[in-house]
């Protein structure tokens, strides 16, 4: 009985349906984000790929991404969403699932900025959002979500921040991590090139390198990857987050010698947005 209830516990303390949804993640597709002195950056697998794929009916389309106010307009991708103007969200697990909590975490940062006239402390939305997915591990009826998420932003408070959630409703502070498929190895190999000092531009070579040695694909593309940054503007000193276009992360990828051209095969998960099989939830 305790197996198929989410509010029961085993004879050995433990709730299966809670560490079921922690495996649904493991199979999501890999986002990995490392903090540094001048800002935090994040990179996502996108595992919904697809030579049929029609971009301009995906989140965000194919103008996707952008700087400051071109952010909103241009909407986040598969994975990586701005949660606020100073809050950005990496999300690995069942598509519908992380669609609802950023909803309701947007929903709560506007709340914040229009009762107190200022954005919303990073840790405080994380903490909302967890008291939410936490109550779905408590009351009967309902059921895990079965997404993780790695939020990074930056307040007056703590300056940059990075943290990470699970289905449980915990969460924790970082200096880098990775969630999804293969994080065992990608944090393995965190441990081993993350330094203290490092710089926004060394923190983006870190994430990409160890993506590159952690994806299925010989090469990393745009058609494979989305990027972000969080940053301060040099002017104002406020945040200013960039999901990275296109051509912007091709570019990228070309300047590091790590990819950033177009494969002719799309490898072993073309075709899985077009719904075969069945399933009823897509892991991204």
């Amino acid at each position: 009985m305790f197996i198929g209830r989410t509010t029961i516990f085993s004879p050995e303390g433990r709730l299966f349906q809670v560490e079921y949804a922690m495996e649904a993640i493991s199979h999501a597709g890999t986002v990995l984000a490392v903090l540094s002195k001048e800002g935090i950056a994040m990179a996502a697998e996108k595992k919904v790929t697809g030579k049929l794929l029609d971009l301009s009916l995906a989140p965000g389309g194919e103008k996707m991404g952008g700087e400051g106010t071109e952010a909103w307009m241009g909407g986040g991708g598969e994975k990586i969403f701005l949660l606020n103007n100073n809050i950005l969200a990496g999300l690995a697990g069942i598509t519908s699932d992380a669609n609802s909590l950023v909803n309701f975490a947007r929903n709560s940062a506007q709340k914040h900025l229009f009762t107190y006239d200022e954005d919303i402390p990073v840790e405080m939305l994380v903490q909302r959002l967890c008291d939410m997915k936490q109550g779905y591990t408590q009351f009967g009826g309902l059921r895990p979500f079965g997404v993780a998420l790695l939020y990074m932003g930056w307040d007056p408070i703590y300056g940059f921040q990075l943290y990470q959630s699970d289905p449980s409703g915990n969460y924790s502070g970082w200096k880098a991590t990775c969630i999804g498929s293969n994080h065992s190895s990608a944090t393995s190999l965190l441990k081993q090139d993350y330094k203290e000092e490092l710089s926004l531009e060394e923190a983006k070579s870190l994430c990409l390198k160890v993506m590159s040695k952690t994806m299925d694909s010989t090469k990393l593309s745009s058609e494979k990857l989305e990027f972000a940054t969080m940053t301060l503007n040099p002017t104002t000193k406020q945040p200013l987050s960039k999901i990275y276009r296109p051509t912007e992360l091709d570019s990228l990828l070309r300047d590091m010698e790590l990819g950033g051209t177009a494969e002719d095969a799309v490898g072993a998960l073309e075709g899985t947005g077009g719904g075969g099989g069945g399933n009823v939830a897509i892991s991204t």
